[in-house]
C-alpha cells in the first residue's frame, strides 16, 4: 500500500512539475520525427497480464523497397539518441505509474515475445509491477547481459522495499546525469533476447 502511494503521488506531481518539459519534447518529436509522437506497445506487466506502455518516440518509420522496417541502427537520429541518453523519452510513463500498470521501480516491462524464452527463475521477474526504472538499470541498464539483468530483476522481485525504492529513483537520477549504460556494444540499444544458454 505505501508503494502504490508513493507511485500515485510521485508520479503525479511529476507530470505536473515537468508538464512544461513534456510540452516541449513532444512539440520537438512532431517537428523533427513526425506523428506520432507516442510510442505505444503492448508489454507483460505484474503476473505477465499485458498492458499498452506509452513512450515518446524516438525513431523514424523508416522502410526499406519491400516494405521491411529498417533496423534500429538506421531509424535513430540524432535527436532520438539524446531523447534515449537523456531519459525523456520515459516521462509518459508515468501515467502507466497512474493508471497502475507500472510502478516507478520494478524491472523494466520488455517485449511479449520474451515470456515463452524465460526459466522459471527468470519468469520470476514478473512477480512485481514493473517499473520506469529498476535494480538492473542502475546496476549497468542496457551495457548488462539479458542474463546478468534478470538476476538483478530476481533480486529486486526478493528484495524490494520502500526505501530501496527511494535509493533506486537516486540513484536513477545519477546515472541519467552521467549517461551511464546507454546502451550494449554494439547496438543502439539492447540486443534482442532469444533465450539464454543453458
Amino acid at each position: 500500500m505505501l508503494k502504490r502511494t508513493f507511485d500515485v503521488l510521485a508520479a503525479s506531481l511529476g507530470l505536473l512539475l515537468l508538464s512544461p518539459v513534456v510540452v516541449v519534447v513532444a512539440y520537438l518529436i512532431r517537428r523533427r520525427l513526425g506523428s506520432p509522437v507516442l510510442f505505444r506497445q503492448v508489454r507483460p506487466g505484474r503476473d505477465g497480464k499485458p498492458f499498452e506502455m506509452v513512450k515518446f518516440r524516438t525513431m523514424l518509420d523508416a522502410v526499406d523497397a519491400q516494405g521491411n522496417t529498417l533496423p534500429d541502427a538506421q531509424r535513430m537520429t540524432a535527436f532520438g539518441s539524446f531523447l534515449r541518453a537523456s531519459s525523456l523519452d520515459e516521462l509518459p510513463e508515468l501515467w502507466n505509474v497512474i493508471k497502475g500498470d507500472m510502478s516507478l521501480v520494478g524491472p523494466r516491462p520488455l517485449l511479449m515475445e520474451y515470456m515463452p524464452l524465460y526459466d522459471a527463475e527468470q519468469l520470476r521477474r514478473h512477480d512485481a509491477r514493473p517499473g520506469v526504472t529498476g535494480w538492473a538499470q542502475i546496476n549497468g541498464r542496457n551495457a548488462l547481459s539479458w542474463e546478468d539483468k534478470f538476476k538483478l530483476d530476481v533480486w529486486y522481485v526478493d528484495n524490494q522495499s520502500f526505501w530501496l525504492d527511494i535509493k533506486i529513483i537516486f540513484l536513477t537520477i545519477k546515472k541519467v546525469l552521467i549517461r551511464d549504460g546507454i546502451s550494449a556494444d554494439g547496438e543502439v540499444t539492447m540486443s534482442r533476447f532469444t533465450g539464454s544458454k543453458k
